[in-house]
């Protein structure tokens, strides 16, 4: 037994008969690939501690590595989850000051014009956030915390927009596709060049245009066995 595992490793069964002990051939497992044939690396690291908190603390990257799905996702949710917060900020501000009842004095001023509800107080927000300005919902100069909440709403939606399409603007740039229209020789073949040995494959463009400065790097990966 000890000979056989040897010579076949662990992958092997043992059959046993009445005409006596013998074994069948051994069974033969498909090795998987280090690397997959669209170039990609078929390597993953588990186990490294503290793997969450790595990828939040580099928040942007991390959005650009996700699929399209998920980043799909996060772009609606973030716009629509600070559209809804900001709309409720200048709702409580219209609620608190009174602006939303009905029987007030015509002589008075609110601090925003024409906001009588939440949809119109949120209309007002996608205005004054999109800059569309249609004229009818205004900011009126007795309201000091309507023009501290506008300044905080312009604020943020600039950082919002400069994160999230810049994070868009960066995922569409990458040439992950670009692979799809590079050709390989079928076969490699080793041949002498310049007195070496050498590893010889050959790499078409199906496009036009011309890559400039392309790089490509090989993996050579060599199994020994080793009988004791």
């Amino acid at each position: 037994m000890s000979a056989l595992r040897r010579k076949f490793g662990e992958d092997y069964q043992v059959v046993n008969t009445n005409r006596g002990s013998t074994y069948t051939a051994p069974i033969k497992k498909k090795r998987q690939r280090f690397v997959e044939k669209n170039g990609r690396c078929n390597v993953q690291h588990g186990n490294l501690g503290g793997e969450t908190s790595r990828y939040i603390s580099d928040l942007f990257t991390t959005l650009v590595d996700l699929k399209w799905r998920w980043n799909l996702l996060i772009f609606i949710l973030t716009y629509t989850i600070a559209w809804l917060v900001m709309a409720s900020m200048w709702w409580i501000i219209a609620y608190i000051r009174g602006d939303l009842n009905d029987g007030r004095d015509p002589d008075y001023t609110p601090c925003v014009a024409n906001v009588y509800n939440f949809p119109s107080a949120f209309l007002f927000f996608i205005e004054t956030e999109a800059t569309i300005g249609y004229g009818y919902r205004y900011i009126t100069e007795k309201c000091p915390e309507g023009i501290i909440l506008f300044l905080f709403q312009s604020l943020l939606g600039s950082i919002v927009d400069a994160f999230l399409i810049g994070c868009m603007f960066i995922k569409m740039s990458q040439p992950k596709k670009r692979a799809e229209t590079l050709m390989f020789s079928q076969d490699a073949v080793i041949s002498q060049r310049d007195g070496k040995l050498c590893l010889m494959f050959r790499v078409g463009n199906l496009r036009n245009s011309h890559m400039v400065s392309a790089q490509i790097r090989c993996k050579l990966i060599k199994f020994s066995n080793v009988l004791l």
